[in-house]
């Protein structure tokens, strides 16, 4: 794997999901699981005490998960469509395209924590990002799929 692919390019409102999903695991559901818990351990045998052993194992989740998430945000690189100035296509771009049918997609390229298929947000390091990639208006490009080549121009190129 190469340094770039390493690298957690996102949006300013990707790294705002990230922490408030951290937020909320720190300090509102680990708090209550953490009663539930200890409520559960008061109860005695924790051996075939369902509420205790669920809530340790969810506490584990809710930890690495939090670890996982800390990460991601330190190694944030936060780029800001609106503030890029390009005629080619980079991350955070807005591309419409269309293929031999006559049919237009458009993708934005985001991060790999914001990937959203339904709105054509892919990450900049899927198929689909890196034949777009350095491309620009009027461009054909060849994208390889699983379901085989697409062939599409780029009609545009924003950035909002």
């Amino acid at each position: 794997m190469s340094d770039d692919n390493k690298k957690n390019y996102i949006t300013p409102s990707g790294l705002e999901k990230l922490k408030a999903e951290l937020k909320d695991l720190i300090h509102v559901e680990r708090p209550q699981l953490v009663k539930t818990v200890a409520w559960a351990a008061s109860n005695g045998d924790r051996s075939e005490n369902a509420d205790y052993i669920y809530g340790k194992r969810r506490l584990r989740e809710i930890d690495r998960r939090s670890a996982f998430l800390t990460n991601k945000i330190e190694e944030a690189l936060v780029v800001d469509p609106k503030t890029v100035r390009s005629d080619k296509v980079v991350f955070g771009a807005t591309i419409t395209v269309s293929d031999e049918n006559g049919e237009t997609k458009i993708f934005q390229i985001v991060g790999d924590d914001e990937i959203d298929a339904a709105k054509g947000r892919v990450s900049w390091k899927s198929p689909v990002a890196r034949a777009l990639l350095g491309k620009k208006v009027g461009d054909e490009v060849n994208i390889h799929r699983p379901k085989g080549e697409w062939s599409v121009e780029i009609l545009s190129v924003e950035f909002k």
